[in-house]
């Protein structure tokens, strides 16, 4: 169950409980929000959260998120799951160590490249949905031309404190076949400096097999 729901966020993947945060409604997107959204990833060189992932079942993860652009990211499960799902640039790499297995996807291939680069040219793959509540924008990403990549509908609070002016509260990962994972933010930083060496990961399998 901890691999599946791993695995489906890895790949781009949860019942949409960021509907607690933003509600479909009536309310109309501000003008230049999506530019709002392009200004906030440029202006995140890094950040750490802690963050509680749902999957379509509705399974519970909590853990540690460390992000620093380009590229890199670590997702540190809480203790007790074996898992761990680590960008290092140009792979999403999920380590399974109760069965020594590792997974490596290239991150283009991800919804979670959107958040990554922040140098993503948003106009081309990503919207502003309306929500129910003006203090709250949602952006749905997803290249018309690689479906098969999947959907990263992301929510943010507009914060003047933040970066560009707005707080990512979370994200929905809904990959081709309908798998769905959500993850929820918490306790944000941003901008703090981070070691390229967070993202090495001890690598479980014989050593004759190498990375």
């Amino acid at each position: 169950m901890f691999r599946r729901s791993a695995l489906a966020l890895a790949l781009a993947a949860a019942p949409l409980t960021l509907a607690a945060i933003a509600i479909p409604g009536t309310v109309t997107a501000a003008p230049g929000d999506l530019d709002k959204v392009s200004a906030h990833l440029q202006a995140v060189a890094s950040m750490t959260a802690a963050f509680t992932q749902t999957d379509r079942a509705g399974k519970v993860l909590t853990g540690q998120l460390t992000l620093k652009r380009p590229g890199k990211i670590r997702f540190q499960y809480q203790k007790g799951v074996p898992l761990l799902i680590v960008g290092d640039g140009k792979a999403l790499t999920m380590i399974d160590y109760q069965v020594n297995q590792v997974q490596r996807w290239p991150i283009g291939k991800s919804p979670l490249a959107v958040l990554l680069n922040p140098g993503a040219n948003l106009a081309g793959v990503a919207k502003v949905v309306q929500t129910g509540d003006p203090r709250i924008v949602l952006v749905e990403a997803r290249d018309p031309k690689r479906p098969e990549f999947g959907t990263l509908t992301m929510a943010f609070l507009r914060n003047a404190a933040a970066p560009g002016g707005l707080m990512l509260q979370g994200w929905v990962a809904l990959d081709s076949q309908n798998n769905r994972t959500s993850i929820r933010l918490t306790n944000q930083q941003f901008n703090a400096p981070i070691a390229d060496s967070v993202f090495n990961w001890r690598d479980p399998r014989p050593k004759t097999r190498g990375h």
